[in-house]
């Protein structure tokens, strides 16, 4: 089977649960051409046993795109690899950061880190079944764990297992007494951690998530890793990612300007509509699209005022747009 060229993984944006679904990620795909995207993550459990459509489905525009698991069945995770692969992504990602209670119950997520012989069973299988990429993201250690040997001894277990991609989101995982949310916050950033791995394991690939907001942050990573991971400021700022493609990958295509991802948004979005789908579940994830520019307010409150929604189409969007730059779109 011959393998797609695909961009290297200079950047990608983090799956994030309720936030990177396949409406984000078209939206972000108008802004940058080449950065990897990543879906939610999805359950084993949700793809054998639920629509697997609804988890799977996503636009062609989209690649290269990867999707994330959580589990820790072998055969299973065997089963949703494949079906990865079916589906037309161009990775797969096993999750094993994720330090909510719900996924430790599932016996998923951040506490597989103090299984790392099952972790690289669960990879072997993924690899076994599918020709696409398998990867790992994961956190440096949990709970009271923060010794760096626990790190190295984890990926150099799962490396063996043949995972050559790691993405390190360089905090601990305290899986009890912190909240989701407190632990993308209160356990402290270590990008040493990962700066170490690279130079101690340079045959493989490592990227670096975790806390990263500015252009100027990523290239200090950069110089220490193979690739960055952003996150919740690619949603909230989505704009941070218009010169990636020139700055990071050399691509000479055209810059995206703001109008014309709104006009391929109203084309996706009279679509979505027509098949039933409702308007805010496209709007909530664009607020951001005209962050830092007069009148952006105005796009932020209409597009996610429930009134408005209620009885709107996607013409809501060009009536939306800040009054500096309306013109830009309809001349």
């Amino acid at each position: 089977m011959s393998r797609k060229v695909l961009p290297p993984r200079t950047l990608s944006i983090a799956p994030m649960l309720d936030w990177t679904d396949r409406h984000y990620r078209y939206f972000a795909r108008h802004i940058t051409r080449n950065t990897w995207l990543y879906t939610e993550m999805v359950t084993t459990g949700a793809l054998i046993h639920g629509d697997v459509a609804r988890h799977l489905r996503f636009d062609e525009a989209e690649h290269p795109l990867a999707l994330q698991l959580g589990g820790s069945d072998p055969a299973d995770l065997a089963k949703c690899a494949r079906l990865a692969q079916e589906w037309g992504y161009d990775e797969v990602n096993l999750n094993v950061g994720c330090p909510s209670e719900r996924v430790q119950k599932g016996a998923f997520g951040a506490c597989l880190m103090a299984e790392p012989h099952l972790v690289a069973d669960c990879v072997k299988a993924m690899r076994d079944a599918c020709d696409i990429d398998v990867t790992v993201k994961h956190r440096i250690g949990i709970d009271d764990v923060e010794h760096y040997d626990f790190l190295r001894e984890f990926v150099d277990i799962v490396a063996g297992a043949g995972c050559q991609t790691f993405i390190v989101h360089a905090r601990n995982a305290i899986l009890k007494g912190l909240s989701p949310k407190e632990n993308r916050d209160i356990p402290p950033l270590k990008y040493d951690y990962a700066y170490r791995l690279k130079r101690e394991r340079p045959d493989l690939e490592i990227l670096l998530n975790g806390g990263i907001k500015t252009q100027a942050e990523i290239d200090l990573h950069l110089e220490h890793v193979d690739g960055v991971m952003v996150g919740r400021e690619a949603y909230h700022n989505p704009w941070i990612m218009a010169d990636w493609d020139a700055r990071y990958y050399g691509d000479t295509g055209p810059a995206p300007e703001r109008e014309a991802v709104v006009a391929a948004m109203l084309d996706y979005t009279r679509r979505e509509l027509a098949e039933g789908n409702k308007l805010r579940n496209i709007t909530r994830h664009i607020l951001g699209l005209y962050q830092g520019v007069p009148g952006a307010r105005q796009w932020r409150r209409m597009l996610s005022d429930a009134a408005l929604l209620a009885g709107a189409d996607e013409k809501l969007l060009l009536q939306a747009i800040p009054p500096a730059n309306y013109g830009l779109l309809t001349d």
